[in-house]
């Protein structure tokens, strides 16, 4: 451990230890202290915020999430700061419900159980850990293996499972034509039986409770593997509240798990799945939703007469969150009652 400073959090008033050898954002982590993030890896800007007083050592970042003149402001991205003396910052987004819901990233060993395909390029993985990890619905954990010739790879990805299931993790993964972590899944250099680090929890998209109108999950690619453990969650809740679940794919066999999810329906008649198709033949017999999924987001919320109702939790690719994010704000959303999870592909440790 090298010097120990104190970060001081406005308007919040909350106060914790930086070492000089971390960075802002993993010690508030480490003390279970959930800031603002998306990346961790200073692309995205979730964690921008005002440095009032101290000094700072920035380590690289895209000058997309913060410019020169924002820097030359006095701000900084918590997951690139490294603390050179006690620090004020001012936080620009935060959540009350967020910092008081945090749990502490813990890293966990643990081995994968199962692998097998759900699409042609959907995976679904099984690692089981040594101890129970506490989550909430929606978030993830960064995992860390090394492969059969020795390379290691760490990658992000959401948890499939409801957080009732503490030790045995479900995850759904898309695989990428450069995906390292995906494809060494296929071609045999990730194995069933190999050894896992898993650190986490972390990720703000996750179910909120207590809350008045539906629940709108959207969802595409391996988006459905946060939104799947978000339904599950409020099943298990029990909460009496309309659920509208949206899943963007370009073809029937890009869908899966209809069978659970026929059977989730029938016996949740207050769940709907909406699959939305983009490159569903003409000639081939579809009779679901076809488009984007925003777009079918937009015509069936407003066919139902609840846009700006409820709840939103949207996961998946970037181009998909893009277009949803101004169909929402056309919708009449409140912005504090959208939660998006940007996934990326293979920058860094992103990937989901």
């Amino acid at each position: 451990m090298g010097e120990i400073y104190t970060v001081r959090l406005e308007p919040v008033g909350v106060e914790f230890e930086v070492d000089e050898d971390e960075t802002v954002l993993d010690a508030a982590f480490r003390q279970g202290i959930s800031l603002p993030h998306g990346c961790k890896e200073g692309q995205c800007s979730a964690c921008k915020c005002v440095l009032l007083d101290g000094e700072v050592e920035m380590l690289k970042y895209s000058t997309f999430a913060l410019n020169e003149s924002e820097r030359d402001g006095g701000q900084i991205l918590m997951c690139r700061a490294k603390a050179f003396d006690n620090l004020t910052i001012d936080l620009l987004n935060y959540d009350e419900e967020v910092l008081s819901k945090s749990i502490p990233v813990k890293s966990f060993d643990g081995k994968i159980t199962d692998f097998r395909k759900l699409t042609h390029d959907i995976r679904g993985v099984e690692i089981e850990l040594n101890a129970p990890l506490k989550f909430w619905a929606g978030q993830y954990v960064d995992i860390t293996v090394t492969t059969e010739e020795g390379e290691t790879i760490t990658r992000s990805f959401s948890m499939a499972n409801p957080p009732s299931e503490t030790q045995k993790l479900s995850f759904i993964i898309k695989k990428y034509p450069e995906g390292k972590f995906s494809n060494q899944l296929d071609n045999g250099g990730i194995r069933a039986g190999a050894e896992v680090k898993v650190t986490g929890p972390y990720g703000m998209c996750f179910r909120r409770e207590n809350r008045e109108g539906p629940v709108v999950l959207v969802g595409a690619g391996s988006g459905m593997s946060p939104v799947w453990s978000i339904l599950h969650d409020h099943i298990a809740s029990g909460e009496d509240r309309p659920v509208l679940f949206f899943y963007g794919a370009r073809t029937e066999t890009d869908l899966f798990h209809l069978d659970r999810l026929a059977e989730i329906t029938a016996e949740h008649p207050s769940v709907e799945f909406i699959p939305v198709l983009s490159h569903a033949p003409e000639d081939g017999g579809w009779t679901g939703e076809r488009g984007f999924v925003h777009e079918a987001v937009s015509r069936k919320l407003k066919a139902m007469g609840i846009a700006g109702q409820g709840d939103v939790y949207a996961c998946g690719p970037p181009p998909m969150i893009d277009a949803l994010q101004p169909t929402l704000f056309m919708l009449d959303f409140d912005s504090e009652r959208i939660f998006f999870d940007r996934f990326t592909t293979t920058s860094g440790s992103s990937g989901h």
